[in-house]
């Protein structure tokens, strides 16, 4: 073998030994980064450096996707608790609705017949040689001894003989003031189970109906009035029904 071909041989194996260290730089930082891939080999026999940087480009570009995919990721979770939230707010808002759709009126709260659905007898403003000016409440026709309860929750003002201060054509007779300029009377009672001053509540025994005072027979004489004293009066049975109670 001359010296030309040994010559020519040494600098192919030079050139497939850079060629080797090259490939493995390169694949170096595919795996671990530009980095490495520099320090495989001496500066002058790497690629050149535009080739490195777009190397690095194409790193930061997996990168940034990868963050992107992450925070696209984050936000569809949120929105889908943000999404569960709100349908349970609207299943709660329905649940308030329906169960408000099974209450009765919003105005029969707390007013009651004071003796329940009963016969009646003589109406309001009814003409007859027993009233001067007319019937001045309405009459539910019971017998001695049922109770009598409060038509709607207030304070006692009136109660006693003499109707409460009224007259004795009323008998024993309690009057309760409600809120506003609103008051019930409740006459001809055998028996009077409160106070003046006392606070009662809607539908409370406040006596016994009975058969006292000005009055043919057993039976419980109901007013509803502007002021509490007699004269005052105006129509119960609408005042109720516009309140709510059936009979």
């Amino acid at each position: 073998m001359t010296q030309h071909t040994k010559a020519t041989q040494s600098s192919k194996s030079v050139l497939r030994t850079r060629a080797t260290v090259l490939a493995v730089g390169l694949g170096g930082s595919l795996a671990l980064g530009t980095g490495v891939a520099l320090a495989a080999a001496p500066q002058s026999d790497v690629f050149p450096v535009a080739s490195a940087g777009s190397l690095e480009k194409s790193v930061q570009a997996q990168a940034d996707a990868q963050q992107k995919a992450a925070d696209a990721a984050k936000k569809g979770e949120k929105d889908g608790k943000k999404s569960g939230k709100d349908k349970k707010a609207d299943h709660r808002g329905k649940g308030k609705h329906a169960d408000r759709s099974k209450r009765g009126p919003l105005n029969a709260a707390s007013w009651i017949a004071p003796v329940g659905d009963v016969p009646l007898s003589a109406p309001f403003a009814a003409g007859g040689a027993r009233w001067a000016h007319g019937h001045s409440g309405q009459d539910f026709v019971v017998s001695v001894g049922t109770s009598v309860k409060a038509a709607h929750g207030g304070t006692v003002v009136k109660a006693g003989g003499n109707g409460g201060g009224d007259g004795p054509a009323y008998g024993n007779a309690i009057v309760i003031k409600h809120g506003g300029n609103t008051y019930s009377q409740y006459a001809h009672l055998s028996k009077v189970k409160v106070n003046v001053g006392e606070t009662v509540r809607t539908g409370e025994q406040i006596g016994l109906s009975g058969n006292t005072g000005n009055s043919s027979g057993p039976h419980l004489h109901f007013e509803v009035r502007t002021g509490p004293n007699y004269g005052s009066g105006i129509e119960p049975m609408g005042f109720l029904r516009h309140h709510g109670v059936r009979f």
